[in-house]
């Protein structure tokens, strides 16, 4: 399962800028509805686009790599044979 870590970048950008920063805001600097920024954060697995995932990644200044994580959904499952 991808795991979306919005909140997490949200929260970071809004301590190192100093102010409050809603997800309306995201919403229009990423061309992203509101209702999908919810889903991603609120939805396990959620299905992001590529043209999202870049616009977040553009947004936050970051890597795809912060904006998502893969979790398994059996943790002793293994990936390509690594734990």
């Amino acid at each position: 399962m991808i795991r979306f870590k919005l909140t997490e970048l949200l929260a970071e950008k809004i301590f190192n800028e100093r102010r409050r920063i809603e997800w309306r805001e995201v919403a229009e600097a990423t061309g992203i509805h509101r209702s999908t920024l919810s889903r991603m954060v609120n939805t396990p697995g959620y299905n992001a686009t590529t043209q999202s995932l870049d616009a977040l990644c553009k947004y936050f200044g970051c890597s795809l790599g912060d904006v998502a994580v893969y979790l398994p959904d059996d943790p002793t499952d293994t990936v390509h044979g690594r734990q």
